[in-house]
């Protein structure tokens, strides 16, 4: 039996087919290591369920193997952790909410169905912030509750995808998927010291997945390494019917994304620095700033060109554009009849009149009650229209700006500011710098670039033009062979 702590899916594939290891014992090695660590020890608290299946869907893979002496597909055997909303019909679909806490849906998700067919183990539903309304601090949610950074547990996950981010961090799966409408795949990833991917939007389907706002959501993967993250983005693209935003992908998509994992990906590359979103809030931290430029320069020794005179014309002017009222409305309400006749609600109004104990999170309510009391489309209202247009400006502006310095990516952290001290509700979101990918829909690979403070995890963002997610993914792992910031959580400490 092989060790899984840090294991890649190559690894794993290695061992199945030389008999090494099996299926099950890698799930159990899985789920032994979750009994240690999740709910006891350190109570991390990254997952809200188990899926009881797991151990007897991964004896069926070393039966298959065993019978024919082959693999079953590209990810064989592999336990995967999906955020809990995301629809799997074997286990709950909760989205955090108190109410939904029994739903099993009637069917997987496009994606979900996607990686069974390539011989996925769906290990675990992991913990998010209720609604996937969550960014900077703690989950905000009644039913997981705190999930806690692996590295020091007095610090925050992340949102929304903090359990996926704890979970993968802490080795309880191999691979796991986030989704990220404003930062979602891309806050939690830097901040537990894993690769995160915001795929283009219409690259990955989000049939089955709870929204946020569908001009902007998208699934995405998050794993310990770039090339387990390429993999993992293997399986999930792909056009789906169902939703629109995926028609005529296929043009778009590589043979595989591991062909662009070169360790000298580097050179030659013109890298731009997006110097100008220290100016957007009151300073940054200066030793998040010291990790950055060294990051600058190990990808200037990495053999990029880099171009630290880069601007966007006008940007420190440029509005946010919001997740508004009433798009939630309308994608929400959506979403609740594509569920079925045995779905918890029909309205958004339902949900804000749960019963005590059903309720959303007090945090929450206010927003939900705003949602509820909508009765614009999003096509009929102020905000919304102007955030559409708002959006256009920085995909115009941007790629004005890009095609004009000649630039490959641009780079930029995460976040200006260490993670947030769980709990901690007096702090806002300053130092996010998610919204840039979110407004564009561009896509963004996140790398871990080291440790602050306490041993808290820090990364940075390769932002390219859509469809660009090959050449970013050769971007991110020359650097992370070159630094191979990547370190396991001192669990075994706590």
């Amino acid at each position: 039996m092989v060790a899984i702590e840090e294991i890649t899916i190559a690894q794993l594939h290695t061992a199945y087919v030389e008999g090494r290891a099996t299926a099950r014992e890698v799930t159990q090695a899985y789920l032994d290591r979750i009994a240690a660590y999740d709910k006891r020890g350190p109570y991390l608290n990254a997952l809200i369920t188990l899926n009881a299946n797991a151990l007897e869907d991964a004896a069926k893979l070393d039966a298959m193997l065993k019978s024919t002496g082959k693999l079953t597909g590209p990810f064989h055997g592999i336990p995967v952790i999906v955020k809990d909303n995301i629809d799997t019909s074997d286990m709950p679909t909760t989205s955090g909410v108190a109410l939904f806490k029994d739903f099993i849906p009637p069917r997987d998700a496009f994606i979900v169905r996607r990686l069974r067919v390539a011989g996925a183990i769906i290990l675990a539903k992991s913990s998010l912030s209720e609604l996937a309304i969550g960014l900077a601090d703690t989950i905000n949610s009644v039913l997981p509750g705190f999930t806690r950074n692996p590295y020091n547990t007095a610090y925050a996950s992340g949102g929304s995808s903090g359990g996926t981010g704890v979970a993968i961090a802490a080795n309880f799966g191999t691979v796991g998927l986030g989704t990220d409408t404003g930062g979602s795949v891309r806050a939690p990833s830097s901040i537990n010291n894993l690769v995160g991917i915001r795929p283009t939007v219409g690259l990955v389907s989000r049939t089955g997945m709870t929204p946020l706002d569908s001009q902007r959501d998208t699934a995405g993967p998050m794993a310990r390494t770039v090339e387990d993250a390429a993999r993992l983005l293997d399986v999930l693209v792909g056009a789906d019917p169902a939703d629109p935003r995926t028609a005529g992908v296929e043009t778009r998509i590589p043979p595989t994304y591991t062909a662009f994992l070169d360790k000298a990906g580097l050179k030659g590359a013109r890298i731009g620095v997006l110097r100008q979103v220290f100016k957007l809030q009151d300073g940054a931290d200066p030793r998040v700033v010291e990790l950055f430029e060294t990051a600058i320069a190990d990808l200037r020794r990495a053999g990029a060109e880099i171009v630290d005179d880069f601007s966007v014309a006008g940007f420190e002017r440029f509005p946010r554009p919001p997740q508004t009222a009433a798009r939630y409305k309308a994608d929400w309400e959506r979403f609740f009849a594509y569920e079925g006749p045995n779905f918890p609600v029909k309205t958004v109004a339902e949900l804000r009149d749960a019963p005590p104990g059903q309720s959303v999170h007090p945090l929450h309510a206010a927003r939900v009650a705003e949602v509820a009391a909508v009765t614009k489309t999003p096509d009929e209202d102020p905000e919304t229209v102007q955030g559409r247009k708002d959006e256009r400006m920085y995909r115009d502006a941007f790629g004005r700006a890009m095609d004009g310095a000649r630039v490959d990516a641009l780079v930029f952290p995460v976040w200006t500011y260490p993670p947030k001290i769980n709990g901690d509700r007096g702090q806002t979101p300053q130092g996010q710098l998610t919204f840039i990918g979110s407004a564009t829909q561009w896509p963004v690979a996140v790398v871990p670039m080291g440790f602050v403070g306490e041993n808290l995890p820090m990364g940075f963002q390769f932002f390219g033009r859509p469809w660009s997610e090959g050449q970013l993914i050769r971007f991110a792992y020359a650097y992370e062979q070159l630094t191979h910031h990547r370190r396991p959580p001192p669990l075994d400490k706590k």
